[in-house]
Protein backbone atom coordinates (compact mmCIF):
# COMPACT_ATOMS: atom_id res chain seq x y z
CA UNK A 1 0.00 0.00 0.00
CA UNK A 2 1.43 3.39 -0.99
CA UNK A 3 2.02 6.31 1.34
CA UNK A 4 -0.76 8.86 1.70
CA UNK A 5 -1.43 12.26 3.23
CA UNK A 6 -3.96 12.86 5.97
CA UNK A 7 -4.31 14.97 9.12
CA UNK A 8 -2.58 14.21 12.40
CA UNK A 9 -5.48 14.87 14.77
CA UNK A 10 -9.01 16.12 15.30
CA UNK A 11 -8.74 19.91 15.47
CA UNK A 12 -10.61 23.15 14.87
CA UNK A 13 -10.11 26.84 14.21
CA UNK A 14 -12.43 29.77 13.62
CA UNK A 15 -12.66 33.28 12.20
CA UNK A 16 -15.23 36.00 11.62
CA UNK A 17 -16.15 37.29 8.16
CA UNK A 18 -18.53 40.27 8.06
CA UNK A 19 -20.01 39.29 11.42
CA UNK A 20 -20.58 35.66 10.39
CA UNK A 21 -18.62 33.25 12.59
CA UNK A 22 -17.08 30.28 10.79
CA UNK A 23 -15.75 27.27 12.70
CA UNK A 24 -13.71 24.77 10.71
CA UNK A 25 -13.21 21.19 11.91
CA UNK A 26 -10.93 18.53 10.43
CA UNK A 27 -10.61 14.96 11.62
CA UNK A 28 -8.81 11.80 10.39
CA UNK A 29 -11.19 8.93 9.59
CA UNK A 30 -10.88 5.35 8.39
CA UNK A 31 -14.33 4.67 6.95
CA UNK A 32 -17.33 6.50 5.54
CA UNK A 33 -19.24 5.66 8.71
CA UNK A 34 -16.51 7.38 10.74
CA UNK A 35 -16.98 10.49 8.59
CA UNK A 36 -20.77 10.41 8.91
CA UNK A 37 -20.55 9.94 12.68
CA UNK A 38 -18.26 12.97 12.95
CA UNK A 39 -20.59 15.09 10.82
CA UNK A 40 -23.57 14.03 12.94
CA UNK A 41 -21.72 14.94 16.13
CA UNK A 42 -20.95 18.44 14.84
CA UNK A 43 -24.51 18.97 13.66
CA UNK A 44 -25.71 18.00 17.13
CA UNK A 45 -23.14 20.23 18.81
CA UNK A 46 -24.05 23.17 16.58
CA UNK A 47 -27.78 22.53 16.21
CA UNK A 48 -28.36 26.28 16.40
CA UNK A 49 -25.91 27.17 13.60
CA UNK A 50 -27.09 28.60 10.29
CA UNK A 51 -25.26 25.89 8.32
CA UNK A 52 -23.03 22.86 8.93
CA UNK A 53 -21.32 22.35 5.60
CA UNK A 54 -19.13 19.26 5.16
CA UNK A 55 -16.89 17.32 2.81
CA UNK A 56 -14.83 14.16 3.10
CA UNK A 57 -12.42 12.08 1.03
CA UNK A 58 -11.45 8.45 1.62
CA UNK A 59 -8.60 6.39 0.22
CA UNK A 60 -11.04 4.14 -1.62
CA UNK A 61 -11.98 7.14 -3.79
CA UNK A 62 -15.19 8.08 -1.96
CA UNK A 63 -15.84 11.83 -2.01
CA UNK A 64 -18.94 13.51 -0.61
CA UNK A 65 -19.95 17.07 0.23
CA UNK A 66 -23.01 19.07 1.27
CA UNK A 67 -23.91 22.75 0.98
CA UNK A 68 -26.37 22.29 3.87
CA UNK A 69 -28.75 24.94 2.56
CA UNK A 70 -26.21 27.43 1.21
CA UNK A 71 -26.55 28.31 -2.51
CA UNK A 72 -25.39 25.42 -4.68
CA UNK A 73 -21.66 25.40 -5.35
CA UNK A 74 -20.81 28.07 -2.75
CA UNK A 75 -20.03 25.91 0.27
CA UNK A 76 -19.54 22.14 0.09
CA UNK A 77 -17.57 22.16 -3.16
CA UNK A 78 -15.09 24.85 -1.97
CA UNK A 79 -14.52 22.81 1.22
CA UNK A 80 -13.93 19.66 -0.85
CA UNK A 81 -11.65 21.51 -3.28
CA UNK A 82 -9.34 22.49 -0.43
CA UNK A 83 -9.06 18.84 0.60
CA UNK A 84 -8.36 17.75 -2.96
CA UNK A 85 -5.77 20.45 -3.62
CA UNK A 86 -4.03 19.63 -0.34
CA UNK A 87 -3.75 16.01 -1.45
CA UNK A 88 -5.19 14.66 1.80
CA UNK A 89 -7.39 11.62 2.17
CA UNK A 90 -9.16 9.75 4.98
CA UNK A 91 -10.24 13.20 6.19
CA UNK A 92 -13.59 14.81 7.00
CA UNK A 93 -14.08 18.56 7.32
CA UNK A 94 -17.08 20.41 8.72
CA UNK A 95 -17.42 24.18 8.28
CA UNK A 96 -20.01 25.60 10.64
CA UNK A 97 -21.47 29.07 10.04
CA UNK A 98 -23.33 31.33 12.44
CA UNK A 99 -24.90 34.01 10.25
CA UNK A 100 -24.04 37.55 11.35
CA UNK A 101 -26.70 39.47 9.45
CA UNK A 102 -24.61 40.58 6.47
CA UNK A 103 -24.88 38.70 3.17
CA UNK A 104 -21.53 37.61 1.75
CA UNK A 105 -22.60 36.99 -1.84
CA UNK A 106 -21.65 33.90 -3.84
CA UNK A 107 -17.97 34.81 -4.16
CA UNK A 108 -17.74 35.72 -0.48
CA UNK A 109 -19.27 32.41 0.54
CA UNK A 110 -16.85 30.45 -1.64
CA UNK A 111 -13.86 32.24 -0.11
CA UNK A 112 -15.16 31.95 3.45
CA UNK A 113 -15.92 28.23 3.28
CA UNK A 114 -12.61 27.53 1.57
CA UNK A 115 -10.89 29.45 4.35
CA UNK A 116 -12.82 27.44 6.93
CA UNK A 117 -11.55 24.22 5.39
CA UNK A 118 -7.97 25.50 5.10
CA UNK A 119 -7.78 26.75 8.68
CA UNK A 120 -9.13 23.41 9.90
CA UNK A 121 -6.46 21.51 7.97
CA UNK A 122 -3.76 23.81 9.32
CA UNK A 123 -4.99 23.26 12.88
CA UNK A 124 -5.13 19.47 12.43
CA UNK A 125 -1.67 19.30 10.82
CA UNK A 126 -1.13 17.58 7.48
CA UNK A 127 1.12 14.51 7.70
CA UNK A 128 2.37 11.82 5.35
CA UNK A 129 1.50 8.30 6.45
CA UNK A 130 4.46 6.14 5.42
CA UNK A 131 5.26 2.48 5.98
CA UNK A 132 7.56 2.61 8.98
CA UNK A 133 9.35 0.29 11.37
CA UNK A 134 9.63 0.59 15.13
CA UNK A 135 13.18 -0.18 16.23
CA UNK A 136 14.45 -0.87 19.73
CA UNK A 137 18.10 0.14 20.06
CA UNK A 138 20.04 -0.93 23.18
CA UNK A 139 23.50 0.41 24.07
CA UNK A 140 25.64 0.80 27.17
CA UNK A 141 26.03 4.20 28.77
CA UNK A 142 29.50 4.77 27.36
CA UNK A 143 28.12 4.43 23.82
CA UNK A 144 24.86 6.35 24.30
CA UNK A 145 26.33 9.84 23.90
CA UNK A 146 27.65 9.02 20.42
CA UNK A 147 24.41 7.37 19.38
CA UNK A 148 22.27 10.21 20.74
CA UNK A 149 24.33 12.79 18.83
CA UNK A 150 23.91 10.78 15.61
CA UNK A 151 20.15 10.33 16.07
CA UNK A 152 19.60 14.09 16.39
CA UNK A 153 20.18 14.49 12.65
CA UNK A 154 19.04 11.02 11.49
CA UNK A 155 15.72 10.49 9.64
CA UNK A 156 13.99 9.07 12.72
CA UNK A 157 11.42 10.00 15.34
CA UNK A 158 12.43 9.03 18.87
CA UNK A 159 9.38 7.80 20.76
CA UNK A 160 10.91 6.89 24.10
CA UNK A 161 14.25 6.46 25.84
CA UNK A 162 14.59 4.26 28.92
CA UNK A 163 17.58 4.47 31.23
CA UNK A 164 18.07 1.28 33.21
CA UNK A 165 20.99 -1.15 33.34
CA UNK A 166 21.55 0.03 29.77
CA UNK A 167 19.94 2.62 27.52
CA UNK A 168 17.04 1.43 25.34
CA UNK A 169 15.83 3.86 22.69
CA UNK A 170 12.55 3.26 20.84
CA UNK A 171 12.38 5.02 17.51
CA UNK A 172 10.44 5.10 14.25
CA UNK A 173 12.13 4.96 10.86
CA UNK A 174 10.66 4.85 7.38
CA UNK A 175 11.05 1.36 5.92
CA UNK A 176 12.85 2.86 2.93
CA UNK A 177 15.49 4.34 5.30
CA UNK A 178 15.75 1.36 7.64
CA UNK A 179 18.65 -0.55 6.06
CA UNK A 180 20.93 2.48 5.81
CA UNK A 181 20.00 3.64 9.32
CA UNK A 182 20.88 0.32 10.91
CA UNK A 183 24.19 0.25 9.06
CA UNK A 184 24.93 3.77 10.30
CA UNK A 185 24.03 2.83 13.88
CA UNK A 186 26.40 -0.14 13.69
CA UNK A 187 29.15 2.15 12.41
CA UNK A 188 28.56 4.92 14.95
CA UNK A 189 28.49 2.51 17.91
CA UNK A 190 31.35 0.32 16.66
CA UNK A 191 28.95 -2.60 16.53
CA UNK A 192 27.98 -2.28 20.20
CA UNK A 193 24.29 -1.56 19.60
CA UNK A 194 21.69 -4.30 19.88
CA UNK A 195 18.76 -3.70 17.50
CA UNK A 196 15.33 -5.29 17.35
CA UNK A 197 12.49 -4.50 14.95
CA UNK A 198 9.20 -4.26 16.84
CA UNK A 199 6.74 -4.34 13.96
CA UNK A 200 5.82 -2.17 10.99
CA UNK A 201 2.90 0.22 10.54
CA UNK A 202 1.79 3.37 8.75
CA UNK A 203 3.18 6.25 10.78
CA UNK A 204 2.56 10.02 10.49
CA UNK A 205 5.55 12.03 9.29
CA UNK A 206 5.49 15.84 8.89
CA UNK A 207 4.47 16.88 5.38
Amino acid sequence: MAEYKTVRKNAQDQFVEKRSRFIGYACPVQTEQDALDFITSKKSEHWDASHNVYAYILRDGTMRFSDDGEPQGTAGMPVLDVLRKSGVTDVVTVATRYFGGILLGAGGLVRAYAQGSKTALDAAGVVVMEKSARQLIEVDYSTWQRLEYFLRSAPVIIEHTEFGASVVCTLMVRVRDEEILLADITRVTDGKAETLEDGTLFYPWPD
